[in-house]
């Protein structure tokens, strides 16, 4: 039943999860990529969690080789 209400939308449900992931991204590497973040401190514990989509997520913004100096996953 799931199926029958989700399928015709599937695409746009991965596009969104994607945009989410992204911005989930940008929140939680702001500061490491030189964006001022106020929650830096609260947010820097979740970086070890986010470390697997790295590559992933900065050769998707368009950006070939890591941003972060201190992290060279290509």
């Amino acid at each position: 039943m799931l199926e029958f209400y989700v399928g015709p939308y599937r695409q746009m449900f991965k596009k969104e999860q994607q945009d989410e992931d992204d911005l989930f991204m940008i929140a939680v590497l702001g500061e490491a990529l030189g964006v001022p973040d106020p929650a830096a401190y609260y947010t820097a514990e979740l970086m070890p969690a986010v470390w697997e989509d790295f590559h992933a997520w900065h050769r998707r913004m368009g950006i070939p080789r890591s941003p972060l100096d201190h992290i060279a996953c290509c």
